[in-house]
């Protein structure tokens, strides 16, 4: 469902309703008057999500109200024009990297914690924040490594190169294949130049794997992501936590790819390795870098499991899980749950199916819709069932769009 406002629109009907004049507003809010003007006639595509929080903040009301922020409609054309240019722009291109505040060049700190803010809503599953706030933070990214030297620049494309690992996870995530590889490729030329060239060359390296399985291209993928684990694997003493869940990511990628070329046992010897590193790293992380440790193991186990044809063991491993020891991102606990729910399902054990799939939604409402998996799995289920389920069947139903 898309938005029934715009911010411009938003911002102007809130602002008249609290009697506010464009100049109080600008006041009260700390931002420029221009800013305010600006916005509510439409000219800005492109807000910074701190101008957002203060506009917002003097108008009374929750950053979400004033966006309008819902899950974009389902198709890519929901997106793709929007977040194209935010992944396409340079800062060479006079016009693509416009703010109302054209000449500032935020402070590295400001950005390192908006890409952390961004990171959070995508791998939540938060959808319409991160395409609102995705854009500006590539351009204010590009800008301060433009402007920068030094450790200050190689920082800032560090900040850079997760920005364009962003756009590759959402342009996947709304099948635009094309998009996907270019923020891929963007994300690794830019980890070359940052502060952690290594690690972040490999993190990158993920994202353009996952493009090249989405695309088919299992064996290039699994190849790619083989290579990169084996550049940074860690040794037996080797206890940097990061290294050690890029290293997991990687095998996990690797994995994936081999299962999807029809290498099963290829992909259970890549699983085996990683899930060895991350019973040694004895507890989960969740960064920017990696999501890794020994639940998140276990759930790709899972998954694997009922991706070979065996969903009796892939239920029973479920039981079995550890709990977790830090925040898994929602995107991963809800992608168990579908698996889960996908494996119940194949065993004709409906209401259970039902359970997982509600999970999945709770956790993660925006990113389930477009899992192929969930809707598959809601698709079988309402062509099984025989009679009317009640509204919270329906409701289900019409969450992963298979009626509407």
């Amino acid at each position: 469902m898309s938005a029934p406002y715009s911010l411009s629109e938003n911002l102007a009907r809130i602002r008249k309703t609290r009697n506010l004049s464009q100049e109080q507003l600008a006041a009260a809010a700390g931002v420029a008057v221009d800013t305010v003007a600006r916005i509510e006639r439409g000219e800005r595509q492109t807000t910074r999500p701190s101008t957002v929080n203060k506009l917002a903040a003097a108008l009374g009301v929750a950053p979400a109200v004033l966006l309008g922020v819902h899950a974009p409609a389902h198709g890519r054309d929901a997106v793709g024009g929007e977040l194209r240019q935010a992944i396409t722009a340079t800062y060479e291109v006079p016009g693509l990297t416009d703010f109302p505040e054209p000449a500032e060049v935020l402070g590295l700190d400001e950005l390192a914690g908006t890409a952390h803010r961004a990171w959070r809503a995508y791998v939540d599953g938060r959808h319409g924040e991160l395409l609102h706030a995705l854009p500006s933070l590539l351009i204010d990214a590009r800008r301060l490594a433009h402007h920068s030297t030094g450790d200050t620049k190689a920082a800032a494309h560090r900040v850079l190169s997760i920005a364009y690992r962003l756009g590759a996870g959402i342009a996947g995530r709304f099948g635009l294949e094309d998009l996907a590889w270019t923020a891929a490729e963007r994300a690794l030329h830019t980890a070359r130049l940052s502060d952690a060239p290594d690690l972040q060359t490999a993190v990158s390296l993920r994202y353009l794997v996952w493009t090249l399985i989405r695309q088919g291209r299992t064996d290039e993928a699994e190849r790619i992501a083989v290579r990169a684990a084996e550049r940074i694997e860690p040794s037996m003493l080797d206890h940097d936590p990061n290294r050690a869940g890029v290293f997991g990511n990687l095998l996990f990628n690797a994995a994936t790819a081999a299962l999807w070329g029809g290498f099963g046992d290829r992909a259970n010897d890549l699983l085996a390795v990683a899930h060895s590193v991350a019973v040694r790293a004895g507890r989960d992380r969740a960064n920017e870098m990696s999501i890794f440790g020994p639940r998140v193991a276990a759930l790709q186990a899972v998954d694997q499991t009922v991706r070979l044809g065996d969903p009796h063991t892939a239920l029973r491993m479920a039981d079995s899980i550890p709990a977790a020891t830090c925040h898994i991102p929602a995107f991963w606990e809800a992608g168990h749950q579908l698996v889960l729910a996908a494996a119940a399902t194949e065993l004709r054990h409906n209401r259970l199916a039902l359970t997982y799939l509600t999970k999945a939604r709770d956790l993660a409402p925006d990113w389930v819709r477009y899992q192929p998996l969930g809707v598959s799995t809601m698709r079988l289920l309402v062509d099984r069932a025989a009679r009317r389920r009640g509204k919270d069947f329906a409701a289900l139903a019409a969450h992963y769009g298979v009626v509407s």
